[in-house]
Protein backbone atom coordinates (compact mmCIF):
# COMPACT_ATOMS: atom_id res chain seq x y z
CA UNK A 1 0.00 0.00 0.00
CA UNK A 2 1.59 3.54 -0.68
CA UNK A 3 2.16 6.07 1.84
CA UNK A 4 -0.33 8.38 0.42
CA UNK A 5 -3.16 6.25 0.83
CA UNK A 6 -1.95 4.99 4.24
CA UNK A 7 -1.91 8.97 5.10
CA UNK A 8 -5.53 9.47 3.81
CA UNK A 9 -6.95 6.46 5.83
CA UNK A 10 -5.18 7.69 9.21
CA UNK A 11 -6.92 11.20 8.32
CA UNK A 12 -10.70 9.57 8.03
CA UNK A 13 -9.97 7.49 11.20
CA UNK A 14 -9.67 11.37 12.79
CA UNK A 15 -12.21 12.61 11.11
CA UNK A 16 -15.16 10.02 11.85
CA UNK A 17 -14.25 10.65 16.11
CA UNK A 18 -13.78 14.02 15.66
CA UNK A 19 -15.23 15.00 19.03
CA UNK A 20 -12.61 12.18 20.28
CA UNK A 21 -9.68 13.15 18.39
CA UNK A 22 -10.07 16.81 19.56
CA UNK A 23 -10.24 16.16 23.02
CA UNK A 24 -7.23 13.95 23.02
CA UNK A 25 -5.16 16.80 20.85
CA UNK A 26 -6.34 19.30 23.31
CA UNK A 27 -4.47 17.01 25.98
CA UNK A 28 -1.12 17.91 23.73
CA UNK A 29 -1.74 21.38 23.21
CA UNK A 30 -2.48 22.12 26.62
CA UNK A 31 1.13 20.64 27.57
CA UNK A 32 3.09 21.52 24.65
CA UNK A 33 1.94 25.09 25.42
CA UNK A 34 2.81 25.12 29.08
CA UNK A 35 6.12 24.01 27.88
CA UNK A 36 6.71 26.77 25.29
CA UNK A 37 5.05 29.92 27.39
CA UNK A 38 7.46 28.55 30.82
CA UNK A 39 10.93 27.99 28.67
CA UNK A 40 9.83 31.13 26.69
CA UNK A 41 9.45 33.25 29.45
CA UNK A 42 12.55 32.02 30.99
CA UNK A 43 14.52 32.72 28.01
CA UNK A 44 13.35 36.53 27.76
CA UNK A 45 13.74 36.66 31.25
CA UNK A 46 17.37 35.90 30.53
CA UNK A 47 18.07 38.08 27.75
CA UNK A 48 15.82 40.87 29.62
CA UNK A 49 18.94 40.25 32.70
CA UNK A 50 21.40 40.26 30.06
CA UNK A 51 20.75 43.56 28.74
CA UNK A 52 19.95 45.08 32.16
CA UNK A 53 23.31 44.05 33.40
CA UNK A 54 25.09 45.05 30.11
CA UNK A 55 23.81 48.78 30.81
CA UNK A 56 25.49 48.90 33.81
CA UNK A 57 29.18 49.31 34.22
CA UNK A 58 30.87 46.13 33.60
CA UNK A 59 34.24 46.92 34.16
CA UNK A 60 33.13 47.90 37.97
CA UNK A 61 34.27 45.32 40.87
CA UNK A 62 32.44 46.13 44.37
CA UNK A 63 34.53 45.65 47.36
CA UNK A 64 31.79 45.52 50.64
CA UNK A 65 32.85 44.73 54.39
CA UNK A 66 31.53 41.82 55.95
CA UNK A 67 31.82 38.47 54.46
CA UNK A 68 28.88 36.78 52.53
CA UNK A 69 28.76 33.02 52.76
CA UNK A 70 26.04 32.20 50.79
CA UNK A 71 27.55 33.82 47.77
CA UNK A 72 30.97 33.21 48.39
CA UNK A 73 32.81 36.17 46.65
CA UNK A 74 30.59 38.11 45.44
CA UNK A 75 27.29 39.99 46.69
CA UNK A 76 25.50 42.87 47.26
CA UNK A 77 26.43 44.08 44.47
CA UNK A 78 25.05 47.83 43.42
CA UNK A 79 26.18 48.31 40.18
CA UNK A 80 28.55 51.66 40.71
CA UNK A 81 27.58 55.03 41.01
CA UNK A 82 24.66 55.61 38.72
CA UNK A 83 24.03 51.59 37.86
CA UNK A 84 20.39 51.84 38.12
CA UNK A 85 19.90 48.38 39.84
CA UNK A 86 20.26 46.85 42.96
CA UNK A 87 21.18 43.23 43.28
CA UNK A 88 21.78 43.20 47.08
CA UNK A 89 19.33 40.75 47.14
CA UNK A 90 21.52 38.12 46.48
CA UNK A 91 23.40 37.00 50.15
CA UNK A 92 23.30 40.19 52.00
CA UNK A 93 23.53 38.09 55.35
CA UNK A 94 26.79 38.59 56.38
CA UNK A 95 28.54 35.59 58.66
CA UNK A 96 31.75 34.43 59.27
CA UNK A 97 33.75 37.75 60.49
CA UNK A 98 32.17 40.74 62.04
CA UNK A 99 31.99 43.76 59.29
CA UNK A 100 34.43 45.93 59.37
CA UNK A 101 34.48 49.42 57.63
CA UNK A 102 37.06 49.81 54.55
CA UNK A 103 40.18 52.22 55.10
CA UNK A 104 41.73 54.67 52.74
CA UNK A 105 44.90 52.52 53.20
CA UNK A 106 42.54 49.44 51.15
CA UNK A 107 41.99 51.80 48.78
CA UNK A 108 45.82 52.64 48.07
CA UNK A 109 46.30 48.79 47.80
CA UNK A 110 43.68 48.13 45.75
CA UNK A 111 44.74 51.33 43.18
CA UNK A 112 48.32 49.30 43.23
CA UNK A 113 46.88 45.92 41.57
CA UNK A 114 47.56 45.82 37.93
CA UNK A 115 44.44 45.74 35.50
CA UNK A 116 43.00 48.25 38.13
CA UNK A 117 42.04 51.79 36.61
CA UNK A 118 40.87 53.48 39.79
CA UNK A 119 39.55 52.49 43.15
CA UNK A 120 37.47 54.75 45.56
CA UNK A 121 35.57 54.58 48.39
CA UNK A 122 32.37 56.06 49.23
CA UNK A 123 30.07 56.35 52.00
CA UNK A 124 26.33 56.62 52.10
CA UNK A 125 23.53 57.37 54.25
CA UNK A 126 20.11 59.37 54.81
CA UNK A 127 19.76 63.14 55.96
CA UNK A 128 16.72 64.47 56.78
CA UNK A 129 16.72 68.18 56.70
CA UNK A 130 17.76 68.68 52.86
CA UNK A 131 15.62 71.93 52.39
CA UNK A 132 15.49 73.72 48.81
CA UNK A 133 13.26 77.03 48.53
CA UNK A 134 11.56 76.34 51.81
CA UNK A 135 10.78 72.73 51.35
CA UNK A 136 12.17 70.18 53.06
CA UNK A 137 12.83 66.32 52.57
CA UNK A 138 14.72 63.43 53.35
CA UNK A 139 17.25 62.73 50.59
CA UNK A 140 20.05 59.84 50.31
CA UNK A 141 23.70 61.16 50.62
CA UNK A 142 26.73 59.72 48.74
CA UNK A 143 29.73 60.76 49.43
CA UNK A 144 33.18 60.02 46.90
CA UNK A 145 36.38 61.65 45.90
CA UNK A 146 35.51 63.88 43.22
CA UNK A 147 38.44 63.89 41.50
CA UNK A 148 37.17 60.10 40.06
CA UNK A 149 33.27 60.76 39.92
CA UNK A 150 33.48 60.75 36.03
CA UNK A 151 34.83 57.80 35.98
CA UNK A 152 32.39 55.82 38.06
CA UNK A 153 29.64 57.27 37.42
CA UNK A 154 27.21 55.57 34.70
CA UNK A 155 24.32 57.97 34.25
CA UNK A 156 24.95 60.75 31.80
CA UNK A 157 24.69 64.45 33.27
CA UNK A 158 20.80 66.07 32.17
CA UNK A 159 22.46 69.46 32.58
CA UNK A 160 25.84 70.92 34.68
CA UNK A 161 28.74 69.12 35.21
CA UNK A 162 30.13 66.21 37.50
CA UNK A 163 32.35 66.64 41.01
CA UNK A 164 35.89 67.51 40.17
CA UNK A 165 39.31 67.89 42.03
CA UNK A 166 38.85 70.40 44.64
CA UNK A 167 35.21 70.39 44.65
CA UNK A 168 34.38 71.49 48.41
CA UNK A 169 30.79 72.93 48.82
CA UNK A 170 29.42 71.04 45.81
CA UNK A 171 26.58 68.85 44.91
CA UNK A 172 25.54 66.79 41.81
CA UNK A 173 21.60 66.11 41.97
CA UNK A 174 19.71 63.02 41.33
CA UNK A 175 17.18 62.79 38.59
CA UNK A 176 13.91 62.53 40.58
CA UNK A 177 15.17 64.69 43.55
CA UNK A 178 15.55 67.50 40.77
CA UNK A 179 11.81 66.52 39.05
CA UNK A 180 9.56 65.57 41.62
CA UNK A 181 11.45 66.05 45.72
CA UNK A 182 12.03 69.49 44.82
CA UNK A 183 10.78 71.57 41.77
CA UNK A 184 12.51 74.46 39.79
CA UNK A 185 16.08 73.00 40.70
CA UNK A 186 18.53 74.34 38.95
CA UNK A 187 22.41 74.14 38.62
CA UNK A 188 24.50 77.13 40.08
CA UNK A 189 21.84 77.38 42.73
CA UNK A 190 22.49 76.62 46.33
CA UNK A 191 20.56 74.01 47.98
CA UNK A 192 20.59 73.22 52.05
CA UNK A 193 21.67 69.66 53.22
CA UNK A 194 22.22 68.76 57.22
CA UNK A 195 22.47 73.09 57.94
CA UNK A 196 25.00 73.33 55.61
CA UNK A 197 24.73 75.45 51.80
CA UNK A 198 26.02 73.66 49.32
CA UNK A 199 26.13 74.79 45.25
CA UNK A 200 24.09 72.35 42.79
CA UNK A 201 26.85 72.10 40.16
CA UNK A 202 24.96 68.94 38.12
CA UNK A 203 21.92 67.18 37.52
CA UNK A 204 21.89 63.85 36.41
CA UNK A 205 19.18 62.02 34.02
CA UNK A 206 16.39 60.85 35.19
CA UNK A 207 16.87 56.94 34.55
CA UNK A 208 14.29 55.23 36.74
CA UNK A 209 17.35 53.67 39.27
CA UNK A 210 18.54 54.32 42.68
CA UNK A 211 20.66 57.34 41.42
CA UNK A 212 17.49 59.62 41.08
CA UNK A 213 17.00 59.29 44.48
CA UNK A 214 20.67 60.78 45.69
CA UNK A 215 22.76 64.01 46.16
CA UNK A 216 26.35 63.12 45.43
CA UNK A 217 29.08 65.30 47.24
CA UNK A 218 32.60 65.46 48.27
CA UNK A 219 32.98 62.74 50.74
CA UNK A 220 35.05 65.12 53.15
CA UNK A 221 31.57 66.56 53.37
CA UNK A 222 29.51 63.84 53.24
CA UNK A 223 31.30 62.26 56.66
CA UNK A 224 30.21 65.83 58.21
CA UNK A 225 27.41 65.53 57.01
CA UNK A 226 25.66 61.72 57.96
CA UNK A 227 25.95 60.81 61.15
CA UNK A 228 27.98 58.18 62.19
CA UNK A 229 30.72 58.27 59.58
CA UNK A 230 34.69 58.33 60.00
CA UNK A 231 37.18 59.90 57.98
CA UNK A 232 38.64 57.43 55.62
CA UNK A 233 36.21 54.89 56.76
CA UNK A 234 34.18 53.76 54.05
CA UNK A 235 31.46 51.83 53.23
CA UNK A 236 32.22 50.11 49.98
CA UNK A 237 34.86 50.25 47.70
CA UNK A 238 34.43 50.73 43.63
CA UNK A 239 37.37 49.51 41.76
CA UNK A 240 37.42 50.09 37.90
CA UNK A 241 39.32 47.65 35.82
CA UNK A 242 40.90 48.38 32.39
CA UNK A 243 40.33 44.62 30.84
CA UNK A 244 36.99 43.11 31.21
CA UNK A 245 38.37 39.77 30.29
CA UNK A 246 41.08 39.75 33.37
CA UNK A 247 37.94 40.22 35.63
CA UNK A 248 38.16 36.80 37.43
CA UNK A 249 41.55 37.26 37.99
CA UNK A 250 41.53 40.85 39.32
CA UNK A 251 38.88 39.78 41.71
CA UNK A 252 41.08 36.64 43.02
CA UNK A 253 44.01 39.62 43.31
CA UNK A 254 41.95 41.78 45.45
CA UNK A 255 40.61 39.14 47.72
CA UNK A 256 44.26 38.46 48.16
CA UNK A 257 45.38 41.85 48.96
CA UNK A 258 43.59 42.33 51.26
CA UNK A 259 43.44 39.02 52.75
CA UNK A 260 46.58 40.32 53.46
CA UNK A 261 46.39 43.51 54.50
CA UNK A 262 43.89 42.80 57.39
CA UNK A 263 46.32 39.80 58.26
CA UNK A 264 43.61 37.06 57.61
CA UNK A 265 44.73 33.40 57.42
CA UNK A 266 44.02 31.16 54.30
CA UNK A 267 41.63 28.81 55.68
CA UNK A 268 40.00 31.71 57.35
CA UNK A 269 36.55 33.74 56.33
CA UNK A 270 37.47 37.08 55.14
CA UNK A 271 35.69 40.55 56.62
CA UNK A 272 34.55 41.87 53.30
CA UNK A 273 32.92 41.20 50.34
CA UNK A 274 34.15 41.34 46.06
CA UNK A 275 31.35 41.02 44.11
CA UNK A 276 31.66 41.55 40.19
CA UNK A 277 29.26 42.27 37.54
CA UNK A 278 29.78 38.68 36.27
CA UNK A 279 29.23 36.70 38.98
CA UNK A 280 25.97 38.38 39.50
CA UNK A 281 24.87 37.63 36.19
CA UNK A 282 26.05 33.76 36.47
CA UNK A 283 23.93 33.60 39.85
CA UNK A 284 20.85 35.20 38.23
CA UNK A 285 21.16 33.04 35.11
CA UNK A 286 21.41 30.07 36.92
CA UNK A 287 18.22 30.58 39.29
CA UNK A 288 16.71 31.72 36.38
CA UNK A 289 17.35 28.54 34.67
CA UNK A 290 16.98 26.11 37.64
CA UNK A 291 13.65 27.81 37.66
CA UNK A 292 12.31 27.05 33.95
CA UNK A 293 13.81 23.47 33.96
CA UNK A 294 11.49 22.65 37.64
CA UNK A 295 8.55 24.36 35.87
CA UNK A 296 8.69 22.47 32.42
CA UNK A 297 8.97 19.78 34.02
CA UNK A 298 5.77 20.11 36.13
CA UNK A 299 4.44 21.16 32.49
CA UNK A 300 5.68 18.18 31.06
CA UNK A 301 2.95 16.30 33.32
CA UNK A 302 0.62 17.36 30.84
CA UNK A 303 2.45 15.73 28.24
CA UNK A 304 2.36 12.42 29.76
CA UNK A 305 -1.72 12.74 30.79
CA UNK A 306 -2.12 13.62 26.40
CA UNK A 307 0.07 10.91 25.94
CA UNK A 308 -2.55 8.52 27.86
CA UNK A 309 -4.93 9.99 25.88
CA UNK A 310 -3.54 9.17 22.60
CA UNK A 311 -2.94 5.63 23.62
CA UNK A 312 -6.58 5.46 24.72
CA UNK A 313 -7.58 6.91 21.26
CA UNK A 314 -5.61 4.79 19.79
CA UNK A 315 -6.90 1.49 21.32
CA UNK A 316 -10.66 2.42 20.78
CA UNK A 317 -9.79 3.33 17.26
CA UNK A 318 -8.31 -0.28 16.68
CA UNK A 319 -11.32 -1.78 18.23
CA UNK A 320 -14.05 0.15 16.44
CA UNK A 321 -12.24 -0.25 13.05
CA UNK A 322 -11.34 -4.39 13.57
CA UNK A 323 -13.49 -5.46 10.76
CA UNK A 324 -12.15 -2.76 8.27
CA UNK A 325 -8.52 -3.78 9.36
CA UNK A 326 -9.68 -7.04 8.12
CA UNK A 327 -10.94 -6.12 5.04
CA UNK A 328 -7.62 -4.12 4.50
CA UNK A 329 -5.81 -7.38 4.77
CA UNK A 330 -8.00 -9.56 2.78
CA UNK A 331 -7.46 -7.39 0.24
CA UNK A 332 -3.69 -7.40 0.60
CA UNK A 333 -2.87 -5.12 3.04
CA UNK A 334 0.39 -6.22 5.13
CA UNK A 335 0.87 -5.74 9.09
CA UNK A 336 3.10 -3.23 7.87
CA UNK A 337 0.65 -0.94 6.08
CA UNK A 338 -1.62 -1.69 9.26
CA UNK A 339 0.85 -0.56 11.42
CA UNK A 340 1.98 2.54 9.18
CA UNK A 341 -1.61 3.57 9.25
CA UNK A 342 -1.87 3.59 13.02
CA UNK A 343 0.99 5.03 13.77
CA UNK A 344 0.27 8.05 11.39
CA UNK A 345 -2.78 8.71 12.84
CA UNK A 346 -1.15 8.54 16.49
CA UNK A 347 1.78 11.03 14.54
CA UNK A 348 -1.10 13.28 13.10
CA UNK A 349 -2.55 13.81 16.13
CA UNK A 350 0.69 14.80 17.87
CA UNK A 351 1.63 16.98 15.24
CA UNK A 352 -1.44 19.06 15.36
CA UNK A 353 -1.54 18.70 18.80
CA UNK A 354 2.08 20.74 18.40
CA UNK A 355 0.86 23.58 15.85
CA UNK A 356 -2.07 24.74 18.19
CA UNK A 357 0.39 24.39 21.26
CA UNK A 358 3.05 26.59 19.99
CA UNK A 359 0.23 29.00 19.27
CA UNK A 360 -1.18 29.07 21.96
CA UNK A 361 2.15 28.84 24.19
CA UNK A 362 3.36 31.61 22.40
CA UNK A 363 0.34 33.93 22.73
CA UNK A 364 0.08 32.79 26.37
CA UNK A 365 4.10 33.87 27.35
CA UNK A 366 3.66 37.21 25.43
CA UNK A 367 1.04 38.06 27.70
CA UNK A 368 2.36 36.54 30.99
CA UNK A 369 5.85 38.81 29.96
CA UNK A 370 3.92 41.91 29.97
CA UNK A 371 2.53 41.39 33.29
CA UNK A 372 5.20 40.21 35.17
CA UNK A 373 8.79 40.70 36.34
CA UNK A 374 11.71 39.21 37.74
CA UNK A 375 12.56 39.54 41.49
CA UNK A 376 16.74 40.90 41.73
CA UNK A 377 16.31 41.18 45.27
CA UNK A 378 16.26 43.93 47.81
CA UNK A 379 12.87 44.78 46.64
CA UNK A 380 13.77 45.47 43.23
CA UNK A 381 12.20 44.09 40.20
CA UNK A 382 13.24 43.61 36.40
CA UNK A 383 9.83 43.86 34.08
CA UNK A 384 10.13 41.22 31.19
CA UNK A 385 9.34 42.89 28.58
CA UNK A 386 8.79 40.12 25.86
CA UNK A 387 9.37 36.68 25.95
CA UNK A 388 11.88 35.16 23.62
CA UNK A 389 10.85 31.86 21.57
CA UNK A 390 13.82 30.54 19.81
CA UNK A 391 13.67 28.96 16.72
CA UNK A 392 15.36 25.79 18.38
CA UNK A 393 12.59 26.16 21.16
CA UNK A 394 9.60 25.09 18.33
CA UNK A 395 11.73 22.60 16.46
CA UNK A 396 12.19 21.38 19.75
CA UNK A 397 8.61 21.04 20.70
CA UNK A 398 7.40 19.92 17.36
CA UNK A 399 9.64 16.98 17.71
CA UNK A 400 8.89 16.08 21.22
CA UNK A 401 4.62 16.49 20.56
CA UNK A 402 4.78 14.20 17.06
CA UNK A 403 7.54 11.26 19.22
CA UNK A 404 5.11 11.51 22.00
CA UNK A 405 1.93 10.91 19.73
CA UNK A 406 3.80 8.20 17.77
CA UNK A 407 5.18 6.61 21.11
CA UNK A 408 1.76 6.22 22.34
CA UNK A 409 0.14 4.73 19.34
CA UNK A 410 2.63 2.47 19.01
CA UNK A 411 1.52 -0.44 21.18
CA UNK A 412 -1.49 -0.12 19.59
CA UNK A 413 -0.20 0.53 15.97
CA UNK A 414 0.77 -2.91 16.85
CA UNK A 415 -1.61 -4.90 18.08
CA UNK A 416 -4.29 -3.68 14.95
CA UNK A 417 -1.38 -4.82 12.34
CA UNK A 418 -1.22 -8.46 14.29
CA UNK A 419 -4.67 -8.90 13.82
CA UNK A 420 -5.33 -11.93 11.64
CA UNK A 421 -8.17 -11.09 8.78
CA UNK A 422 -10.26 -13.79 9.60
CA UNK A 423 -10.89 -12.97 13.32
CA UNK A 424 -11.01 -9.22 12.22
CA UNK A 425 -13.54 -9.93 9.72
CA UNK A 426 -16.07 -11.80 12.05
CA UNK A 427 -16.00 -9.13 15.03
CA UNK A 428 -19.12 -7.34 15.07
Amino acid sequence: MKFKRSFKIALNIIFHSKVRSWLTILGIVIGIAAIVAIVSIGQGAQQALAQSLNSLNANIITVSPGFSRAAGAGAGFRGGFGGGQDFGGFGNARSGSSQKNLTARDVLLLNSISNVEVATGYISGGVDKVTYLGKTARVNIEGIDPAVMKDIVTTDLSTGRYLVKGDSGSVVIGGRIANSTFSNIDINRMIVIGGKNFRIVGILQQSGGNDDAKIYMPIESAVTIIDGKVKDNYDSVLVKIKDITLTDDTVTKITNTLMASHTILANKNPDFTVTSLKSVQQRVTSTLSSQSLFLSAIAAISLIVGAIGIMNTMFTSVLEKTREIGVLKALGAKNTDILTIFLLNSGIIGFIGGVFGVLLGVLSSGYVASISGVSLGGGGRMGLATAYVSPQLIIGVFTISILVGLISGAIPAYRASRLRPIEALRSE
